[in-house]
């Protein structure tokens, strides 16, 4: 048995390196033949598992020249391998029609290479779900790191790409080095470099300590705030469906992680969940105020990741919280609003990447600015986007609202039976949550009306047609999933209130029943109310079907002297909250006055240029150091008397230094 099981999970792995020699016309479909026996290998178990099925972890110990590395399959590694697959699945979907038209712009061996990166993405990414030890899971942790790189620079003759791309890596190897050190630590004491071992580390030792620097490593590829300044400009130069991966399931890894090492502790849990609560309350709103003022689509999208982040951490904070004053009601909601909203930010994500993917595609400019419009010619994109946008800005009866309803809940529900300073925080998580759902409207209205309504607002980006149904059809399969969430919840809350008490070892609290039974029949007036707007559309059809339509522009009041400039954009939509948001967001502002002997004034040009504080501090330490490097720089003159001076020197200062006894 555990040698067909090593055949199945090797022969993906081997099969990969294919698509590096395979024909450029058979590329696509046996990276899409591979990934399906990805999803299908690793999907089987992660079902048995998360329905129940199997009663204990499932452990597949895969033999290689190393030695033994074992495979496990519990509760939580199940949920997140079926999220990753999905999302996996449909972003390699969309690539095949998101890259026909880059077909003779770049080389096969790009192409080759990108779809060979993207696999060992999806690999590396069930890797990280299902490895224990810590040598093998850091290794697989920097392989979702590299092969992620390599899909960046999929246009890696822009410079701004490049640099991009190399931003990234270096910051997602600081992540790994603090796991490393946190890794090492529990080694030193323990014996042991694993995720197991941490339970015998944090019985004996302060927990707050390593969970920070655990939670600091994951929280780099998490984006939160203030560790998500590759987040923004990574998203925006990976082709799209690359960025909804990237958005939808990779950055959930380090969500995966922070909630695997929460499994394990066991003290100062609530000092660990308000923590976790305060920086996801404030990564929630600065992501979804930064998104407000971005010109960029995908961009905006990016920071709507980091707010979404927020989102689910708020969820997994107030588990922790739970966990520590030994409330399971508050455990279940916090974890399951956290953890379902990882799954309903994968498919809502995703799905708006690959709508902007679309529409960048027809319109060539990602500079929301430049389009206007767009819906009359791709009536179809437009649909997805807004049900995508309705489903982030957390609106019944879509999936977002379910997800963020658990948490509102949850919020509530410590408010009382705790100190004071508990049910403050509480409060301030309730104002924080409310504060991220009516600027996430405000920003997706902003996003939608700008992009989709009105008229073209640039002569040269006007969309020319519809995407292709090979482009549309993964988008439909988010879009039914994401409407199948928020019509019929009870489906997968259940299984996923099922994990939390195994995980966790808590009972099911009864009033978590008649939550859940709430939330089925909010599941069913939506239902109802779809089937009235469908039977509304089917006699509105059925009337006009035999009559003559008209169409003809409409009726402006006798006012015809209109022109696209004088419609919103999406700065002038956005100004009134960028001026109040401004000691955060440092809008910049490009504009020449006007002055009083100006009888006819010239052109004018308006402008503004958002700007990201973290950003700009994290470039004044990287120019920081580059000075020091540089006049370090000096000390290389070529003369090998100072070279041996140098040495000398070196040996002095290792004397001294042993002299007093300092090292």
């Amino acid at each position: 048995m555990y040698l067909l099981e090593n055949i199945l999970i090797i022969l993906p792995v081997v099969l990969s390196f294919v698509i590096l020699v395979v024909p450029s016309r058979g590329r696509y479909y046996a990276a899409l033949l591979i990934s399906l026996g990805i999803v299908l290998v690793t999907s089987v178990p992660a079902v048995n598992v998360i329905f129940g099925r199997e009663t204990a972890p499932v452990i597949l110990p895969f033999i290689t020249g190393l030695g033994s590395v074992t495979l496990t399959i519990d509760g939580l590694s199940a949920f997140f391998i079926l999220v990753t697959n999905f999302t996996a699945l449909t972003g390699l979907l969309y690539s095949h029609g998101y890259l026909n038209p880059y077909l003779g712009l770049k080389s096969p061996s790009r192409f080759s290479l990108h779809y060979f990166s993207y696999l060992w993405l999806h690999l590396s990414m069930l890797g990280v779900l299902m490895l224990r030890d810590g040598i093998p899971f850091l290794i697989a942790w920097e392989l979702m790191a590299v092969s992620s790189f390599m899909l960046i620079l999929f246009e890696a003759e822009k410079r701004a790409t490049l640099k991009t791309a190399v931003n990234y890596l270096i910051q997602m190897h600081i992540g790994l080095v603090l796991l490393v050190i946190g890794f090492l630590l529990c080694e030193a004491d323990t014996g042991r470099m694993s995720f197991d071992a941490l339970k015998i580390y944090f019985s004996h030792h302060p927990n707050t300590g390593l969970f920070l620097l655990f939670f600091a490593g994951f929280a780099i590829k998490a984006g939160f705030i203030p560790f998500h300044t590759w987040l923004p400009e990574a998203h925006p130069a990976a082709p799209s469906h690359v960025s909804g991966v990237m958005s939808g399931v990779m950055i959930k890894m380090g969500i995966y992680g922070i909630v695997r090492v929460l499994t394990y502790v066991q003290a100062d849990l609530v000092t660990i969940g308000l923590i976790i609560l305060t920086v996801s309350a404030i990564s929630g709103i600065l992501g979804v105020t930064m998104a407000i003022v971005q010109h960029d689509l995908k961009k905006l999208l990016a920071y709507h990741s980091i707010e979404n982040i927020g989102i689910i951490g708020m969820g997994i904070g107030l588990g922790a919280m739970g966990l520590g004053i030994h409330n399971p009601l508050l455990v279940l909601l916090g974890f399951g609003g956290g953890l379902l909203h990882v799954l309903n930010h994968s498919l809502f994500k995703s799905l708006l990447f690959f709508s902007a993917g679309s529409v960048y595609q027809s319109c060539h400019t990602k500079n929301i600015e430049e389009l206007g419009g767009v819906i009359h010619k791709m009536p179809v994109t437009a649909g997805l986007f807004l049900t995508g946008s309705v489903a982030i800005c957390g609106l019944p009866p879509l999936n977002g609202f379910i997800s963020e309803v658990l948490i509102y809940l949850g919020l509530f529900s410590g408010l009382s039976g705790g100190s004071v300073y508990q049910s403050l925080y509480m409060l301030l998580g309730i104002i924080s949550l409310a504060l991220i759902g009516g600027l996430a409207i405000f920003c997706f209205t902003k996003a939608f009306g700008v992009v989709f309504l009105g008229t073209p607002r640039s002569e040269t980006h006007i969309a020319t047609s519809e995407a292709s149904r090979e482009m549309l059809f993964p988008q439909f399969l988010a879009g039914g999933m994401i409407l199948l969430i928020g019509l019929f919840p009870l489906l997968f809350l259940q299984p996923l209130s099922h994990l939390i008490s195994v995980q966790f070892q808590i009972g099911i609290d009864p009033e978590w029943q008649s939550i859940t039974e709430s939330l089925s029949m909010i599941g069913r007036i939506g239902c109802l109310l779809i089937g009235m707007v469908a039977l509304l559309a089917f006699i509105r059809y059925r009337i006009l079907k035999t009559r003559i339509i008209r169409q003809g522009p409409t009726w402006g009041c006798g006012y015809t002297a209109g022109n696209a400039r004088q419609q919103y954009t999406g700065s002038s939509f956005a100004d009134a909250l960028a001026g109040l948001a401004d000691p955060v967001l440092h809008t910049q502002k490009e504009e020449v006055p006007f002055s009083e002997e100006e009888i006819f004034p010239g052109e004018r040009n308006f402008s503004t240029t958002p700007a990201d504080v973290f950003r700009k501090g994290l470039n004044r330490l990287v120019d920081f150091l580059m000075l020091i490097l540089k006049k370090m720089a000096r000390l290389q003159t070529g003369n090998i008397q100072h070279y041996i001076l140098y040495a000398f020197i070196f040996m002095i200062l290792i004397f001294f230094l042993l002299y007093l006894k300092i090292v």
